[in-house]
């Protein structure tokens, strides 16, 4: 059964009258630098001119945001909380409910909310803004974090710990698997070094064909696009699940997301 991401944060305490108001105008400013990447791109986007979109200064707009860096963190943050929630919504609604259509309908949701999207999934994948860093541990990168989780849980929820260490992966060296048992965790749990090469590389196969359809280099396609999407993501899953071996006789499943 599905379940929630695992979160720390504790519930938010009811915002005052004028904690409610900043909340409404920090979303309007949102809002605003949204339609003006739509309209023209994640490098055009300008302080002075969302301001002047929302009839402020900028002056103003700086109460809620001091710079650019803190707009577009903001920004990137929220698209990556859309574009998890999008993944999320898809995989719940998956005609049979099963693991592997779960996945299937996560990586269509993903594509369309990026085919939507596509100045948003720009600002979260194209071309680094100019001077722009993103705070180290911080409101991206929790948030990346939270989109990994929602493909983690379906791909790997229903296997054991023991079952995912043992996962078939005979090319990366000692080094690497190391290397990989140091990351931090994305969802409840922590992945064994093998299946985080295994997500790793089922991600990359996803988002690539994604980017590739996203920024016009597989419209040739035209409207097959999806149709090859779909039968690809079906392989990768396929592929993906035949390197976990099956549990042994009588083991429990006791690496899975528990229910809430």
């Amino acid at each position: 059964m599905p379940v929630e991401e695992h979160s720390d944060e504790q519930p938010a305490a009811p915002l005052s009258l004028r904690g409610r108001r900043r909340a409404a105008a920090t979303r309007e400013i949102l809002d605003a630098a949204e339609r003006q990447i739509a309209e023209d791109g994640p490098a055009a986007l300008s302080l002075r001119a969302v301001a002047r979109s929302l009839g402020m200064t900028v002056q103003a707009l700086y109460h809620y945001f001091p710079s650019r860096d803190e707009l577009v963190t903001a920004l990137i943050a929220k698209a990556f909380d859309d574009l998890a929630e999008a993944v999320r919504a898809a995989a719940d609604a998956a005609p049979d409910g099963t693991p592997p259509e779960r996945v299937v309908a996560a990586t269509e949701g993903y594509r369309r909310w990026a085919i939507a999207h596509p100045e948003r999934f720009q600002l979260l994948y194209g071309t680094p803004l100019r001077y722009y860093a993103a705070p180290a541990e911080g409101p991206t990168t929790r948030a990346t974090r939270r989109m990994a989780a929602v493909f983690e849980r379906d791909l790997f929820g229903e296997f054991t710990e023991a079952q995912l260490a043992a996962a078939r992966t005979p090319d990366l060296t000692p080094s690497f698997l190391a290397y990989l048992d140091q990351l931090p965790p994305t969802g409840r749990r922590g992945l064994p070094p093998p299946a985080t090469a295994l997500f790793m590389s089922a991600w990359g196969h996803m988002h690539g064909m994604v980017v590739l359809e996203v920024f016009g280099h597989t419209s040739f396609l035209g409207e097959h696009q999806a149709e090859v999407f779909r039968v690809a993501m079906r392989n990768l899953v396929e592929d993906l699940r035949r390197r976990i071996p099956a549990a042994e006789p009588g083991e429990g499943n006791e690496g899975s997301f528990p229910d809430e």
